[in-house]
C-alpha cells in the first residue's frame, strides 16, 4: 500500500509540473514580444470576476506592497532574479477582444475575455534604469547596473509578498526604451583647452602668411608685433614697466606693460611706423632707437612682422603683490551652461587662487533691447557678496549673433576701479562677436587694456563662429593674455568650434583658470 501511495504521489507531481510548465510557456510566448529565451518563468493565476472582487481578497501584507500609483489589480505574481523583482498582475481591460486593441494602462494586449496583464519591475536604487517596454528579465536583458544571475540561481519565486531582502523603491515602470541621459550641467564638468599665440608666434605667422586666418578682426590687428624684454644690468627681469612704440614727434602708437618675465608686446597698424621705444618706471625713462625689419613678402600674401628687443633698463621695476581678477560674462540665453559654471565655481576659484591681496569683480552683458545691456560691479574682496550677485543672474535675451561686447569692454576696462599697482586679469566668457559698427569703441578699449596692463583672457563657449575665435585671439595677443576655448569632451551644451591651432591639452575649465591666475601672479 505504501508503494502504491508513493507511486500515486509521483504521478500526481509529474502531472502538476507538466501543467504548470505548459501554462508558463504559453504566457511567455504571448506576452514577451517574441522573446523565446526567457530565463524567468512567470505564472499568472486566474483573474477575479472584477477589480472590486480583487480588492476584497487583498491581504494586509499585499496591500502594503502595492504601488499606489498603479491601477487596481487582480491576482499578482512576484518573481525575483539578480536582485530585480518583477510583478505581473492581471486586470480587466476596457476592451473585450484583441483585434489591434491594447490596454491603455499596461500597454499589454487583452485576451478574448478582456483580461490583460500588466508588468512592472521593482529594484534596488542602484538598478534604477529604464528597460525596453514589454521586455521580460532574461540573462541577456538585465538593467545596465544589475549583473545576470548565476546558472544555479533559482529563477522562480511565486509568493504573496515581496522578498524582504529586496529594496522596492524606486519602482521601474516599463514605459520607454532606455536612453542615456546627457550630463547635467554642473560644477567641475566643463572642459577646455588653452593656446597662447604670443608663445607660438611662428605658428601664428604661418597661419597669416597662408591666409588661413585674416586680420584685422573687428578693428583689432595683431599682425605687426614688437616684442620688448627689459632686464637690469645683473639680468633680473624688470616687471610692470611701461613700454611704448612712438612716432618721431613723440606720439605713442601703442603702450604695453612688462609681465613677470619683463616682456611687453607692442602692436602697430600696417601704415604706422615707430621711430623709437620709450620705457619708463616711476621717474626712470629710457629711449631706444628702432631698426625696422622688412619681412619677406610674396605677392598676394599677408605678412607678419616680429621685431624683438632685449634692453637693459636702469630701474629694477617692482613686483605687485596685489591681484585684480575680473569676470566678464555674456548673460544671453545661449550661455546657461557657462553661467552655471561661474555660479558654481566662483567661490572655489577665489579660495584656490586668491589670498588677502586679491580683489574680484563680476560683470554681465546682453544686448541693446534686452532687459539690460551691461551690469557691472566694482572690485571687492567680499567674495560672499559677489557670489550672491552671481546667483541672482540668469542667462536670457540675445537672440541674434552680435552682442554688446563693445559696451561691456568700455564699462569694465575704461571705467572700473582697477588698482594701478596690481596684476590685472579679465576673463571674458562669451560665444558671440561684437557689432560691426562698434570698431572704434573696441579699438579704444583694447588699447586702454594694453596700456593699463590688463590681460584679456577670452573663454570662447559653445555654438560660436570663426569670427568670434579670431576676435578672441586678437584681443588676447595684443594685451599679453592667452586664449581659452571650451571643448566637446564634457558632453555638455552645443558643439564647440575647434580652433585653428596646434596641439593642446584638454583640461577642466576650473583647472585652466586656476593655472592661468597662478602663472600671472607676481
Amino acid at each position: 500500500m505504501k508503494n502504491n501511495r508513493k507511486l500515486t504521489c509521483i504521478i500526481l507531481a509529474l502531472f502538476l509540473a507538466f501543467t504548470a510548465s505548459a501554462c508558463a510557456g504559453k504566457t511567455g510566448s504571448e506576452n514577451s514580444g517574441g522573446v523565446s529565451d526567457i530565463s524567468t518563468v512567470v505564472t499568472v493565476s486566474e483573474a477575479p470576476e472584477s477589480d472590486d472582487t480583487a480588492d476584497s481578497r487583498d491581504t494586509e501584507e499585499s496591500k502594503d506592497t502595492k504601488d499606489s500609483s498603479a491601477p487596481d489589480k487582480g491576482t499578482e505574481t512576484v518573481t525575483t532574479e539578480g536582485g530585480l523583482t518583477m510583478r505581473i498582475t492581471t486586470h480587466k481591460s476596457e476592451y473585450s477582444d484583441t483585434n489591434d486593441l491594447y490596454d491603455t494602462i499596461g500597454d499589454t494586449a487583452a485576451d478574448a475575455d478582456g483580461w490583460a496583464e500588466e508588468k512592472y519591475y521593482e529594484a534596488p536604487e542602484s538598478t534604477a534604469k529604464h528597460i525596453t517596454k514589454g521586455e521580460l528579465v532574461t540573462n541577456d536583458a538585465m538593467p545596465r547596473s544589475t549583473a545576470a544571475p548565476s546558472a544555479d540561481a533559482p529563477t522562480v519565486y511565486p509568493t504573496e509578498e515581496l522578498d524582504p531582502t529586496v529594496t522596492t523603491d524606486p519602482k521601474l515602470i516599463i514605459d520607454e526604451p532606455y536612453i542615456p541621459d546627457e550630463p547635467t550641467p554642473q560644477a567641475g564638468l566643463l572642459t577646455a583647452g588653452e593656446w597662447n599665440d604670443n608663445d607660438n608666434w611662428g605658428f601664428f605667422t604661418n597661419l597669416v602668411t597662408a591666409n588661413t586666418v585674416t586680420f584685422p578682426s573687428y578693428g583689432i590687428n595683431p599682425e605687426n608685433r614688437t616684442k620688448v624684454t627689459l632686464h637690469t644690468s645683473d639680468n633680473k627681469p624688470v616687471m610692470n614697466a611701461k613700454v611704448s612704440v612712438c612716432k618721431e614727434d613723440g606720439t605713442p602708437l601703442w603702450t604695453g606693460v612688462t609681465n613677470k618675465n619683463g616682456t611687453a608686446f607692442l602692436f602697430t597698424q600696417n601704415d604706422e611706423h615707430g621711430a623709437y621705444l620709450l620705457a619708463e618706471f616711476g621717474d626712470t625713462k629710457q629711449q631706444y632707437d628702432l631698426h625696422q625689419k622688412t619681412p619677406d613678402t610674396q605677392q598676394g600674401q599677408s605678412t607678419v612682422t616680429n621685431d624683438e628687443y632685449t634692453l637693459t633698463f636702469d630701474s629694477e621695476g617692482k613686483a605687485y603683490k596685489n591681484t585684480d581678477i575680473m569676470f566678464i560674462m555674456d548673460a544671453t540665453g545661449s550661455m546657461s551652461d557657462e553661467m552655471l559654471f561661474l555660479q558654481s565655481e566662483f567661490t572655489a576659484i577665489s579660495e584656490a587662487a586668491g589670498d588677502e591681496n586679491t580683489r574680484y569683480s563680476v560683470n554681465f552683458y546682453r544686448d541693446k533691447g534686452d532687459e539690460f545691456t551691461t551690469k557691472c560691479y566694482d572690485f571687492t574682496k567680499d567674495v560672499k557678496a559677489l557670489q550672491e550677485k552671481l546667483n541672482s543672474e540668469s542667462a536670457d535675451g540675445g537672440g541674434d549673433t552680435p552682442e554688446a561686447v563693445a559696451e561691456i569692454l568700455e564699462e569694465t576696462i575704461r571705467k572700473s576701479n582697477w588698482d594701478e599697482e596690481s596684476v590685472k586679469l579679465a576673463f571674458m566668457i562669451f560665444d558671440a562677436p561684437p557689432h560691426e559698427e562698434a570698431v572704434q569703441s573696441l579699438q579704444t578699449s583694447v588699447k586702454a587694456a594694453a596700456e593699463k596692463g590688463i590681460r584679456l583672457i577670452p573663454v570662447i563657449s559653445s555654438g560660436t563662429e570663426r569670427d568670434t575665435e579670431l576676435f578672441g585671439r586678437a584681443v588676447s595677443i595684443v594685451t599679453g593674455g592667452t586664449y581659452v576655448f571650451l571643448t566637446d569632451d564634457s558632453g555638455i551644451g552645443n558643439s564647440h568650434l575647434e580652433p585653428i591651432i596646434g596641439s593642446y591639452k584638454t583640461e577642466k575649465l576650473y583647472d585652466i583658470i586656476i593655472r592661468i591666475i597662478e602663472s600671472y601672479k607676481q
